[in-house]
This record gives structure tokens, sequence and C-alpha cells, in this order.
């Protein structure tokens, strides 16, 4: 079964928005897929250096 995904729309710098269209293709990913998996790892970073 396929991860359930939600339509969201938000606004980025243009500067971004070739980077991670540069970064996606290098990657063969989709740009969405490239944004998710950046923002999973950024959201596991900020996880693991928390302290508890």
């Amino acid at each position: 079964m396929k991860p359930l995904k939600s339509k969201v729309s938000i606004t980025l710098d243009d500067d971004i928005i070739s980077k991670i269209k540069e970064l996606s293709e290098e990657d063969d990913r989709s740009f969405s897929q490239y944004i998710n998996m950046v923002l999973k790892q950024y959201l596991k970073d900020i996880e693991n250096n928390q302290p508890k």
C-alpha cells in the first residue's frame, strides 16, 4: 500500500526552486519527491539532535 500523500501549495524563492530542480534531476527524482526526501531528512536530523 502506498503512503498517503496530500497536495500542498507553497511559495519558494526562485533560487531555491532552481537548485532543487537541479539536484532532483541529478538524483533522478521528481521535484516533489526530492523536496519530500529533504524534509524527511531535516525532520529526522532535528529529532536526533534534540536533548532527551
